[in-house]
């Protein structure tokens, strides 16, 4: 018995999703915020030449209905980006046509050349500012408290051993080893350092810390130095009965002691500049209440404006002749219009997401916190018509201005209970509930959980004293042991 093996080549016809560079490249681009898209447009520019970014004022003249207004050769441009796009499927865009049609006297295309007739534009950036670090502010007060050359010295490792928060992280002995000189010296040098604004620099941890702060107010007394050194934590935990019994002292008395700790800064160093970035909330999308509407607007400087630099648009129409070049020019062209099409994509996806939200929680901006409506991810991609995973990338890091404040947007997505009345009540509205019942409740009988659980009911909200209790964690607010004033 034989088995023959067949060789036949056969041809079938098979459909797959593929993800093509484009899709990917617009699916980044609408997950970015918006420091992460100036970023990565930043990059785009120095790698395709025929890429340019547009001058002139981009938040000027916006449509409340519209995501923005856009320059003429902007528009046309991303214009002919969609038209593009829509012709791949056989061949790219005629560029060479497309081209050969524009008048380039048109001033908003040459952005290079030198607008002297224009009033220049002036920003932020042109003012330079620079925070005070710790060591700076430590090491000009070292040069006024001493002349001595071995001091200076030995105070200026002392302040480069310190951590951001102010914090000692080497050892006295260390110290004297690196700069060959006495303990008792450099403990000398410690002393004086101590003394430095802020208050409590130079601390080997946080009991010294706040001793040396108690010391320098006049404040620092003996039973205040054994609560801190040997009751600090049961300070922390609101444990005034045992800390009261163990000095033989009242629990009025602990919780009096508590409340000038507390009142001292746990990290001195905190309140100078770290040498970190600082980080700044730029709002993507801006609602204005116009009459009795919320008009929304995306925000124009916050979305580079890109157009194809009509410099190398009359470069393509002269090299015909040169396939190569040809070719090169029109493949940087597509990728350029792609990239803009994406970006004013992201921007009207965006839109539509915002202004489905604004829909949800009108009364949230009429009336408050406490009016936040339960909102889902899908109950948006539903409306829209869109997948869920688009609605969580265009809000992803992503943050709105509204007359209420800056919120992120998915602080408008949340789940919670429903109320008496079948409608949903979101958890934020709970919380806003929970705080409202503690910053009202008599601070020597404070509201137990159980008793939050019975007023919250009053309001037709039916929640579980485990849930008050972890919203209540979630908001830092301690339990009615800890909150309650002797």
């Amino acid at each position: 018995m034989s088995i023959k093996l067949g060789y036949d080549l056969k041809i079938e016809q098979s459909q797959k999703l593929v993800m093509t560079p484009e899709l990917i490249q617009a699916i980044q681009i609408l997950k970015f915020n918006t420091q992460e898209l100036d970023s990565y447009v930043q990059e785009q520019l120095l790698v395709n030449p025929v890429l340019e970014q547009a001058s002139g004022d981009a938040g000027s003249g916006q449509d409340s209905g519209e995501s923005g207004s856009r320059d003429d050769s902007f528009t046309e441009t991303a214009s002919a980006g969609r038209d593009s796009a829509s012709s791949r499927k056989d061949d790219d865009f005629d560029w060479k046509e497309y081209i050969k049609d524009r008048q380039y006297d048109d001033i908003s295309y040459r952005q290079w050349e030198d607008r002297n007739g224009e009033e220049k534009e002036n920003t932020y950036e042109q003012y330079v500012f620079s925070d005070v670090t710790l060591p700076e502010h430590l090491v000009f007060q070292l040069q006024c408290a001493t002349e001595k050359k071995g001091c200076r010295r030995v105070g200026e490792y002392i302040i480069e051993s310190l951590d951001e928060n102010g914090y000692l992280t080497s050892t006295v002995d260390e110290i004297a080893e690196a700069t060959g000189v006495p303990v008792d010296k450099v403990e000398e040098v410690l002393d004086i350092i101590h003394g430095f604004d802020p208050i409590g620099v130079g601390a080997k941890d946080l009991a010294e810390c706040l001793m040396i702060q108690l010391r320098y107010q006049g404040q620092l007394t003996e039973l205040f130095e054994k609560v801190i050194s040997e009751h600090l934590e049961d300070l922390a935990n609101g444990k005034f009965g045992a800390i009261a019994k163990e000095l033989g002292i009242s629990p009025q008395k602990v919780q009096e002691m508590n409340d000038v700790i507390r009142s001292l800064e746990p990290k001195p160093g905190r309140l100078f500049a770290s040498g970190a970035d600082t980080k700044y909330i730029v709002p993507d999308v801006i609602i204005e209440k116009v009459d009795d509407q919320y008009v929304v607007t995306v925000n124009e400087s916050s979305t580079p404006r890109l157009m194809v630099s009509s410099y190398y648009s009359k470069l393509m129409k002269q090299s015909e002749e040169d396939d190569n070049l040809s070719k090169y020019l029109s493949d940087r062209v597509n990728s350029a219009v792609w990239l803009i099409k994406s970006i004013e994509q992201r921007k009207q996806t965006i839109y539509n997401v915002v202004t489905a939200v604004v829909r949800h929680q009108k009364e949230f901006l009429d009336r408050g916190s406490k009016y936040l409506k339960t909102l889902t991810l899908k109950d948006i991609a539903e409306e829209l018509g869109i997948h869920e995973s688009t609605v969580s990338r265009s809000i992803n890091g992503k943050y709105l201005q509204c007359p209420r404040g800056v919120f992120e947007i998915k602080y408008f997505f949340s789940a919670g209970v429903s109320g008496s009345h079948g409608e949903g009540i979101s958890s934020n509205s709970i919380k806003e509930f929970i705080k409202e019942i503690v910053d009202s409740e008599d601070s020597k009988s404070p509201y137990s959980d159980q008793a939050m659980v019975r007023m919250l009911e009053e309001k037709g909200i039916s929640i579980s004293r485990r849930t008050v209790a972890k919203y209540r964690d979630e908001m830092n607010i301690p339990s009615s042991s800890r909150r309650k004033r002797y």
